[in-house]
């Protein structure tokens, strides 16, 4: 089996229950991590934006609406 490390700094870590803090090594890993997120330095991609002209004019109009 392959050895976890800890996807911060690396160092090899434990899996739970020994490890409260996994998949990290510490509880500062852990909170260098989170503030990352906070800090928006990681993003998941999602569909992008439509400005006003791109938007269709009859968008939001139910299927019922053109009967």
């Amino acid at each position: 089996m392959k050895e976890a490390t800890c996807p911060n700094c690396g160092k090899p870590t434990e899996g739970r229950p020994a490890n409260p803090y996994a998949p990290f090594c510490s509880r500062r890993c852990r909170m260098v991590d989170l503030g990352r997120w906070f800090g928006e330095s990681y993003r998941v991609p999602g569909r992008p934006e439509e400005s006003e002209d791109e938007i269709p004019s009859d968008r939001g109009r139910d299927e019922d609406d053109d009967r």
